[in-house]
């Protein structure tokens, strides 16, 4: 299997302000060039762009493709049942919705500390394996964000998952809370192949700070900036696929063009990567990746991910000197739709999903005292 996969999750969008308002023809073109160029695997979850991710597979893929030609994962996350009968209508309502018959690979989705006694209670991972034994799963594993420990104790525990998904990106390889490299390496100890999730951190290590790219550029102005984050992942040994993202056929021409005959980095690139790192983290304020979790249970819909990524923008211009940037603009077009930042009520909810653990409510405020004038 080529190293790259399609992450059905940031797919582009007809209305930037609807997540489910997905752009068919245009993923439609960016399977067909996925699957021309040899690259087969494709990775799809329940709730991924508004709920609608399952059943955009179903047009742009399954329904398009043989079904031996490729391969499809999903996911079970906690957030979503609260039975054994859950799991179930869950299960089958992925199968009808994705119309693939079964499930390549298929994982219990986002383990932390606060969700492992949720899926132990319910018992996901026999419940999963029984998925496998009808031939309804190929492949049983995970998704995680949490400590190496934690991961340790889960393999020792549960040695017949076959896979781990890890966030796994040059940003976090050294990060004390993330633990990408800590996780690696427990994954790696356990005999279980990495699928990275994250690799550009949700378009962070796309659009890194000015000195940051020209460290790149300096060294090869071929490569693309999020080339080297993608790279950097992919050459990890134990790492079996690298899920991007990708959002418009542009994108996908880009991590085509350097992973259809991937070549790892070299150790003088991976202490490239490691220096631009050290660069981005002076000037993230906010390190959320817009995976959306959040959004989906406010219950003001305050476009959570996309005021970080405004507010982060603007931490990096020289404010004192340009006094206004067009994200203030951006934030009130935003605004007109959703919740404000101010409108937060600190229920928590953002929080209790976030796979950053972050502080929302506090970054909020921030964000709020920021653009609400």
């Amino acid at each position: 299997m080529k190293k790259l996969g399609f992450g059905l999750m940031r797919m582009p969008t007809i209305d930037k302000t609807n997540a489910a308002d997905v752009d068919i023809e245009q993923v439609k073109k960016m399977v067909d060039l996925f699957m021309e160029k040899g690259f087969t695997y494709f990775d799809t979850a329940w709730m991924y762009n508004g709920f609608a991710s399952e059943e955009v597979a179903k047009k742009a893929l399954v329904e398009r493709y043989p079904r031996d030609s490729f391969t499809l994962a999903t996911k079970l996350h906690a957030g979503f049942f609260n039975s054994l009968e859950d799991r179930d209508k869950i299960f089958n309502s992925q199968l009808e919705k994705t119309g693939a018959g079964y499930f390549d690979y298929y994982l219990i989705h986002g383990i932390e500390a606060s969700m492992l006694p949720k899926y132990e209670k319910f018992d996901c991972f026999n419940w999963l394996l029984e998925k496998k034994a009808k031939g309804l799963v190929k492949h049983a594993g995970f998704s995680y964000h949490d400590s190496a420990d934690l991961l340790d104790e889960i393999l020792i525990k549960h040695p017949e998952m076959e896979f781990v998904q890890l966030q796994i990106n040059y940003l976090d390889w050294e990060s004390s809370w993330v633990q990408s490299r800590a996780c690696y390496e427990v994954a790696t100890k356990h005999g279980k192949p990495v699928i990275v999730m994250e690799p550009v951190k949700g378009g962070t290590l796309a659009q890194v700070p000015e000195g940051a790219e020209k460290l790149f550029k300096d060294y090869d102005p071929n490569m693309s900036v999020p080339s080297w984050a993608i790279r950097y992942a992919a050459s990890l040994d134990n790492v079996m696929v690298v899920l991007s993202g990708m959002s418009n056929i542009e994108q996908m021409e880009d991590n085509i063009s350097y992973m259809v005959d991937f070549k790892p980095l070299t150790e003088e690139e991976k202490n490239l990567c490691h220096k631009v790192a050290g660069i981005i983290n002076t000037q993230v304020s906010v390190p959320c990746t817009g995976c959306s979790y959040c959004t989906e249970g406010c219950p003001k819909k305050i476009a959570i991910p996309q005021y970080f990524s405004l507010f982060n923008e603007d931490m990096r211009e020289n404010l004192e000197q340009k006094g206004w940037t067009v994200n203030f603009t951006n934030y009130e077009t935003l605004a007109s739709k959703f919740g404000r930042a101010k409108d937060c009520i600190e229920c928590g909810q953002c929080e209790g999903v976030c796979p950053q653990h972050l502080n929302i409510i506090d970054n909020l405020k921030v964000v709020s005292a920021h653009y609400d004038h």
